[in-house]
């Protein structure tokens, strides 16, 4: 979904819970109307959590015995190069292995997409396949 059509979904919710209060709130009952903009504040917050991360991804770029990896999460972007000794993947996550430093990637891939990426990564790293 996108944020604009979430933003449209979070205002709609809003006003519908805001109205259901004002109604209680003028047949007596005034204690729904602060319960009411609490809810509606937590929901904005999880909107905002949402738009944050909407965004996120991994890319990966192959050359020759070395991967570079871009990894946008939560508006900040990290870039690695890694020359790669090797590709595991453990306990159904794929880790890039360095000389110095070891990485997580396909963490928003589902179990069997992580399998078919670790093993293309193997086959075309370690194997020298890539020219």
């Amino acid at each position: 979904m996108s944020p604009r059509a979430l933003a449209a979904v979070f205002a709609a919710l809003a006003a519908v819970v805001l109205l259901i209060s004002a109604v209680f709130t003028a047949l007596g009952a005034w204690l729904v109307l602060p319960f009411a903009g609490l809810e509606v504040l937590l929901l904005g917050g999880a909107f905002v959590a949402y738009a944050r991360h909407a965004a996120d991804y991994e890319r990966i770029d192959l050359e020759p015995g070395r991967v570079r990896v871009e990894v946008a999460d939560g508006g900040r972007t990290e870039r690695y190069a890694l020359d790669v000794a090797s590709v595991a993947l453990r306990e159904g996550r794929v880790l890039l292995r360095g000389a110095r430093e070891e990485m997580e990637i396909g963490r928003y891939l589902g179990a069997e997409a992580r399998i078919e990426l670790a093993a293309e990564l193997e086959q075309k790293l370690i194997r020298g396949r890539i020219t």
